[in-house]
């Protein structure tokens, strides 16, 4: 048993759990030091540029033109709109209650498909959907004295624009893999970014040098290694397996936010974490479905419930 979970593909998929809990606290050091503006750019165009040089090893290939627009909607919203909505939440929110709301993306990923892709909305997917909301409601209650918090509002905006990706990102991957998605994507993105430049390069200079290697680290390992890693494990283990790992994001998230930034979340937050979770658990109930190895190489999925919906 041992040697199994010592094995590259479960490596790969705890490797995958790490890196995306621990950008929750990475953003807040960069953004602190960075302000939002230049973070954003620096993580999109780092990420950009790692995965455009991996692109020719994993066998990436060029998109049509036809579907330039909806790539340019995936990079829009998953990577442009997302870093500058979550950066900007982060300033006030805490990482780890971030990323409880941010685990509520998967449920806008599933309304969205079933409004526009007409995807069949089970009694599952609606109670779970509703559990779900409930919990992030309960989260941004918490965040906040008396009601609503603007910031966690932003979060939750963040996990919309999220759950949009997840939904343009449907029809590209019944032709292309999911490394291949991502990386036009974030291709795009960096480019929907650029007015951002000279805020990164005014930034730069003064920025403190753990917040210029937050945004390294967040392009290069989150954002870059992240997808490749994923991919990986994604192939070579059972889509339930894969799937349920991304469970352990939000908790692995607050961990490491209590260790690197000592933040220590409120016991209703983490209720209503619980709850979230619990809702897109039962979203994804009975859902999965046997995937031929091939058509999931290198496939990504930075929630779980928009695994179901793009394969995911």
């Amino acid at each position: 048993m041992i040697t199994r979970f010592a094995s590259p593909r479960f490596l790969a998929l705890a490797g995958t759990v790490v890196l995306w809990a621990s950008a929750f606290p990475a953003i807040r050091v960069g953004v602190d030091g960075l302000g939002l503006a230049a973070l954003s750019f620096l993580r999109l165009a780092i990420a950009a540029v790692a995965l455009v040089a991996v692109a020719p090893f994993a066998r990436v290939r060029l998109p049509k033109r036809s579907d330039l627009p909806l790539i340019a909607l995936c990079g829009l919203t998953g990577m442009t709109a997302y870093q500058i909505l979550l950066n900007w939440g982060e300033i006030h929110v805490e990482a780890g209650t971030a990323s409880l709301l941010i685990a509520a993306a998967p449920v806008f990923s599933i309304l969205l498909g079933s409004a526009f892709l007409a995807e069949p909305l089970t009694r599952d997917i609606v109670i779970g959907s509703a559990i779900a909301l409930v919990g992030t409601a309960v989260v941004t209650l918490a965040d906040g004295v008396s009601g609503f918090t603007a910031a966690s509002l932003v979060v939750l905006a963040a996990a919309v624009v999220q759950g949009i990706y997840h939904c343009a990102t449907k029809p590209l991957l019944r032709r292309y893999t999911g490394l291949e998605v991502a990386t036009y994507a974030m291709v795009a993105g960096t480019v929907f970014a650029l007015p951002l430049t000279p805020a990164a390069v005014r930034a730069m200079p003064q920025a403190p040098a753990d917040a210029l290697l937050s945004a390294a680290f967040l392009g290069l390992l989150p954002s870059a290694l992240g997808f490749v890693i994923w991919g990986y494990a994604v192939a070579r283990l059972p889509l339930a397996v894969s799937t349920a790992a991304l469970y352990l994001v939000p908790p692995v998230a607050l961990a490491v936010s209590f260790v690197w930034l000592g933040e220590v979340p409120h016991l209703v937050e983490l209720l209503g974490g619980g709850v979230v979770v619990a809702g897109v658990t039962l979203i994804n109930r009975r859902r999965h479905r046997p995937v031929p190895p091939q058509s999931l190489r290198y496939d990504l999925a930075p929630q779980p419930a928009s695994r179901r919906l793009d394969r995911r």
